[in-house]
C-alpha cells in the first residue's frame, strides 16, 4: 500500500488562500483582517459622501483617458462629493488630481503590493490596505456612485462587484457610469449577450449608464445620486478641516 502523499509549499511561496493552515494561523489571519476593517472604519467614517472612480494605473498623464478622468474628478468634486480611488497612479491619480486642484476633497485606498504601489501625490488622506477584498469593500462602502474608466482586470472586477451588489440588493441602486463607449464596446456587447441569453435580467441593463461625455457623467450622478438620495452639499475647506499637509490615516 502506497503511503499518502502530502504536498507542501516551497519556501518563499505565498500561503494566502492556499488552503487550510493551522488553527492558530487561521485565527491570526482573521484578527489581521478584522484589524484592517476596524482601522479603516474608524479613519474613513467622516469622508463621505464619495464617488469612487475606477480605472487603470497604467495610463500616463499624456493619455486622453488620464485627462478625461481629471475632468470628471474635478467636476464631481464641485458637486460636493469626495473623490475616492484606489490611490495609485494612472486613472486613479488623474481623478484625485482633478478633485485636489479643484478645491475638493481627495482620498485613496492604497493596496500594499510586493512591488509597492505608492500613493499618488494628489491625496489629502489615504489608507494602506494589505488585502484586495478589504480594499474593494471600502471603495464600495462610502460611495453614492461609481465611475468606471478604461482599465484592466482589476477595474472589471470592481465594476462587476458593484453591479452584483446592486443587483442582489446588498447595497442601494447607486448609479454606475461606464465611461468611453469605444474602449468598453466589447464589454457592453457581452453584457447585452448575457441579457439576450437570460443569464441576467433585461432590467439589469438599466443599472449601467454608458457615455463619452464628462458633462453627462455629472448630469447622471446629479440626478441619480444627489437628487435621488437627497444629498445636501456642505461647504468646507480641505485645508481648514484636514490641515495643510497630506496625511496617511
Amino acid at each position: 500500500m502506497e503511503p499518502t502523499k502530502k504536498y507542501h509549499l516551497q519556501k518563499g511561496e505565498s500561503t494566502f488562500l492556499q488552503g487550510p493552515h493551522s488553527r492558530f494561523k487561521e485565527l491570526l489571519f482573521t484578527f489581521k483582517v478584522q484589524f484592517s476593517f476596524i482601522t479603516a472604519f474608524r479613519k474613513m467614517h467622516f469622508i463621505g459622501p464619495c464617488v469612487t472612480i475606477f480605472g487603470s494605473a497604467r495610463f500616463p498623464s499624456s493619455s486622453s483617458h488620464y485627462k478625461n478622468a481629471e475632468k470628471i474628478g474635478a467636476a464631481l468634486s464641485k458637486l460636493g462629493f469626495t473623490i475616492m480611488t484606489g490611490g495609485g497612479p494612472g486613472i486613479m491619480e488623474a481623478a484625485n488630481k482633478g478633485a485636489y486642484e479643484a478645491g475638493g476633497y481627495s482620498v485613496g485606498v492604497n493596496i500594499i503590493l510586493p512591488f509597492e504601489q505608492n500613493p499618488n501625490p494628489y491625496l489629502h488622506k489615504w489608507i494602506d490596505i494589505p488585502y484586495f477584498f478589504v480594499r474593494k469593500f471600502l471603495l464600495m462602502k462610502y460611495s453614492y456612485a461609481y465611475v468606471v474608466m478604461p482599465g484592466g482586470m482589476g477595474t472589471l472586477d470592481e465594476l462587476f462587484e458593484a453591479i452584483t451588489l446592486i443587483q442582489t440588493k446588498i447595497i442601494k441602486n447607486f448609479p454606475i457610469v461606464i465611461f468611453d463607449s469605444e474602449y468598453h464596446k466589447e464589454l457592453c456587447h457581452h453584457i447585452q449577450l448575457m441579457a439576450k441569453n437570460g443569464s441576467i435580467s433585461p432590467e439589469d441593463m438599466k443599472l449601467l449608464f454608458v457615455t463619452d461625455s464628462p458633462e453627462e457623467v455629472v448630469e447622471h450622478i446629479q440626478k441619480h445620486a444627489i437628487e435621488k438620495f437627497g444629498l445636501v452639499k456642505k461647504l468646507y475647506s480641505p485645508k481648514w478641516w484636514y490641515g495643510e499637509n497630506r496625511k496617511r490615516f
